[in-house]
């Protein structure tokens, strides 16, 4: 223990001062964009704000590393030790400092990804998570040994975590370009909610190997195909925008295979096809025709993606005549998702509502609140608070609840209910059914949450945008080093 206080001194010195330099830099970029659609350029140049987002991605992503490096100790759980060693003779050993990393950053579930990718999936349990997310580091590291280069202990931890950083930092600037396509002529904005996801309450779970950051990136990247395929209000539906609509199922789809949850981004084209269904009243006319198609096939394709893996898996465990089989193979729906969350992680209705885990729930409240309480938001008033939240009533029989600054576009308001109604069933089946800590990693791919903080203003909305920043950078810290030493929350 003595031995390691130096170093720990070090981390925390480092530690506090990039706190208060991320928390003054990410307040200071909410303020300005509250108070004006411009910024300077000695935070973020609203016109080009690649190099300044890429500069704070860098650095919070040094800081994390560096909180990780320095953690003391392998863990009380040898599995990362045992997962990346390689039964191979062939097999070389990586760098010091890139094994060093790999077995710091290979915790927890990324242990499943990691080994599921090495040997495929061969235990029931691990078909929890992310199919996609595993082929694809499967993928990439048969490609790179294709091309010459040895094989090396960890190899799939290290594509893991690679694949981890580059999604993470394209969803930062898909994310910028979501922004501006929802809320058009404020790139500041745009900027704030850039800058926000970068710190993430996510934290470390965006740079190891897990399905957060690549699960985010497909759901931005069709967030914003599907918004596009909107267009400006009132214009009529075009085969090219319409295209925009399958490939956001697309997106969808595959982000499906890498985490379930993305299963509600499907909600906006089931949303779409209902709309484009009741156009049908006025008569049937081709685009209209060919637009509930073509949401039709996307909304098959997101299913699809949530079906594929379950039909896999069945295949190799239920696909037999000669002794008994599961028994959730005799289920209507013989999903092994469903069934692994129940027989091994005990996940169901009020099950995880246990004093001992009165802690977790600590932890994950303020998660919970933002979301709640920026969902419930939207979907009552169909707007984010762009000004000081003053609500009036009109002077007429309907009593109806206006604000002065909510005008946006009718497409962008489609879009922002609907995910914000994502958002809240995504709260409240994490909250009842699940382990409530995963909150603040699952809510990196739903942007509502952070558009509400880059958002607001007026006093009361201010100190809730500083102290989630606050709790941000802290809590993304401090999980960093419990993480890299396998310990709780994961």
């Amino acid at each position: 223990m003595a031995a390691h206080l130096p170093t720990a001194l070090s981390i925390v010195t480092r530690a506090r001062i990039q706190l208060r330099y991320f928390s003054h830099r990410v307040l200071l970029l909410s303020s300005t964009s509250s108070s004006s659609t411009t910024m300077p350029s000695r935070i973020v140049a609203p016109q080009d704000p690649t190099r300044s987002l890429l500069l704070a991605f860098v650095a919070w992503k040094a800081l994390l590393l560096l909180v990780a490096l320095c953690s003391p100790g392998p863990g009380y759980d040898t599995s990362t030790t045992l997962s990346l060693s390689s039964h191979s003779e062939e097999a070389r050993r990586l760098p010091a400092f890139l094994h060093h990393t790999v077995s710091k950053l290979t915790r927890w579930d990324a242990i499943y990804f990691v080994k599921s990718a090495n040997r495929g999936y061969l235990f029931e349990q691990e078909w929890a998570f992310g199919w996609g997310f595993s082929k694809l580091i499967a993928l990439v590291s048969s490609i790179i040994q294709k091309v010459g280069f040895d094989y090396y202990e960890g190899l799939e931890g290290l594509v893991g975590i690679c694949i981890a950083h580059g999604s993470h930092l394209a969803s930062v600037v898909v994310l910028y370009h979501l922004t501006l396509a929802m809320f058009p002529g404020n790139p500041a904005r745009a900027a704030t909610t850039a800058a926000f996801h970068i710190i993430s309450p996510a934290g470390l779970f965006l740079s190891a190997p897990y399905a957060e950051s690549s699960c985010a990136l497909l759901s931005f990247l069709g967030f914003l195909m599907f918004r596009k395929s909107l267009g400006s209000q009132g214009k009529q539906s075009s085969a090219a925008k319409d295209l925009l609509v399958v490939s956001a199922g697309v997106c969808f789809g595959i982000a499906n295979t890498f985490r379930s949850n993305a299963i509600l981004n499907g909600l906006l084209l089931l949303e779409e096809a209902f709309r484009t269904l009741f156009l049908l009243r006025h008569g049937i006319r081709f685009p209209v025709v060919r637009r509930l198609a073509a949401t039709g096939l996307g909304g098959l394709i997101v299913g699809f993606g949530f079906l594929l893996p379950q039909y896999i898996a069945f295949t190799d465990f239920c696909n037999y005549t000669s002794g008994p089989r599961r028994g959730w193979c005799e289920r209507p729906l013989p999903s092994i998702y469903i069934f692994v969350q129940d027989e091994y992680w005990n996940c169901g209705p009020f099950r995880y509502w246990i004093l001992p885990n009165m802690p977790l729930f600590l932890l994950a409240t303020p998660m919970f609140l933002v979301m709640f309480k920026s969902g419930t938001w939207v979907v009552r008033y169909g707007y984010l608070p762009v000004s000081a939240p003053v609500i009036q009533m009109e002077k007429t029989p309907s009593r109806k609840l206006v604000s002065e600054e909510s005008s946006i576009s009718a497409p962008s308001t489609q879009v922002l209910r609907n995910l914000a109604l994502s958002q809240l069933l995504l709260s409240t089946l994490t909250l009842v059914t699940a382990h409530v800590q995963i909150i603040t990693r699952i809510s990196s791919a739903y942007p509502v949450w952070v558009w509400y903080l880059a958002s607001s203003r007026g006093a009361a909305s201010s100190t809730l945008t500083k102290n989630s920043v606050i709790f941000m950078v802290v809590y993304g810290l401090v999980q960093g080093g419990l993480f890299a030493s396998f310990l709780p929350p994961a």
